[in-house]
């Protein structure tokens, strides 16, 4: 039997997540590799994998957290360049097959290939972020990214001195068309005479559009000449290039997902980073597994939004306080965000 430990806090209404670990890709980080009954959590990593500083890490601290909560085996393992439903079925497939409980799909991509695979194991409890997945066993975990994003766009417009921003997406899909939504009406909520500049890097994550720190900086730097000072990128690892261009320009990054101005890797360039949208995957992943652990699995889906703490504004850049009127405007959005007075759009 696994030990079980107290809970410790997550954000309220939050499902979990399962990813796995095969041959399909790289393990990294777990020590998922040895015999034994006792294996916990596994997470398969979307698009970018570990180390984008974002999304994928964020899923990796929640296995980091259950792996020393309940003193199991782990697994994470990296996706690979252009691979199908079939290569993340195998994967899952694989996982579950070692005995690893729960199996996380980290990002939307996973929801074929968990559908097929969560049938073929009634025993084991899977879950997808960003994605409903219908299964007795599956968790789905949704975030109300768009609520996030308003109060990033909120953020942005009293920021802003040009009266122009940006958003740089990923790729064009609907999840990152609720990241694009929210921030919009965010800033155009706060001063509609603020020009928003939108694009996308790519029309399917095949070319790349969250993992090309490259394309990121070029996008965002076509914004900045057209006279952005603030920047929201909603784009995996990509965002990196965002983050970059904006320290060297002197303006604004907003990041998302985890707190960036943390970040140890974009240490260089946190002075830029004026605040992150936030989605709590890592309490999110921690939930599913602490659900496993104490023999009451979750399924069905579960929704992050602002009133459970599932989403968010970071301020951990000292910088922030000193905009004038913005963390009060940013308040205030979130209390008629919560109270239902202001409707978020969702696309």
């Amino acid at each position: 039997m696994r030990r079980t430990s107290r809970l410790i806090r997550v954000a309220v209404g939050v499902a979990s997540l399962a990813l796995a670990a095969t041959a399909c890709g790289g393990t990294s980080g777990g020590s998922g590799d040895g015999g034994g009954d006792d294996k916990g959590l596994a997470i398969a990593y979307d698009v970018g994998g570990k180390g984008d500083q974002s999304f994928n890490d964020a899923a990796y601290a929640g296995l980091e957290k259950a792996k020393k909560e309940f003193g199991y085996k782990t697994a994470d393992i990296e996706p690979t360049d252009g691979e199908t439903d079939a290569d993340k079925e195998q994967r899952l497939t694989s996982l579950a097959k070692q005995g690893y409980n729960p199996v996380i799909g980290v990002g939307f991509a996973y929801g074929p290939a968990m559908k097929a695979v969560a049938a073929k194991y009634p025993d084991t409890t899977f879950g997808i972020v960003d994605s409903v997945v219908e299964g007795k066993n599956v968790a789905s975990l949704v975030f109300a990214e768009n609520e996030a994003s308003y109060l990033a766009g909120v953020a942005a417009a009293k920021a802003t001195k040009t009266k122009t921003v940006g958003f740089v997406g990923g790729v064009n899909v609907p999840l990152i068309h609720k990241f694009q939504a929210g921030y919009e009406q965010g800033v155009k909520d706060t001063d509609p005479k603020i020009k928003v500049i939108s694009q996308y890097l790519t029309q399917t994550a095949e070319e790349g559009g969250f993992s090309s720190p490259d394309k990121g900086k070029a996008a965002a730097e076509g914004q900045i000449e057209k006279k952005a000072d603030v920047v929201y990128a909603a784009a995996g690892l990509s965002g990196q290039g965002v983050i970059e261009a904006a320290a060297k320009a002197k303006i604004w990054a907003i990041g998302v997902d985890s707190d960036q101005y943390k970040q140890e890797a974009l240490a260089a360039y946190k002075d830029s980073i004026l605040t992150s949208a936030l989605k709590d995957i890592e309490g999110a992943v921690f939930a599913l597994a602490k659900s496993v652990e104490d023999g009451k699995p979750l399924s069905g889906t579960h929704t992050f939004d602002l009133k459970s703490d599932g989403v968010g504004l970071s301020d951990s850049n000292p910088k922030f306080a000193e905009v004038s009127g913005a963390k009060e405007a940013v308040e205030k959005a979130k209390a008629g965000i919560v109270d239902g007075s202001i409707k978020v759009a969702a696309e």
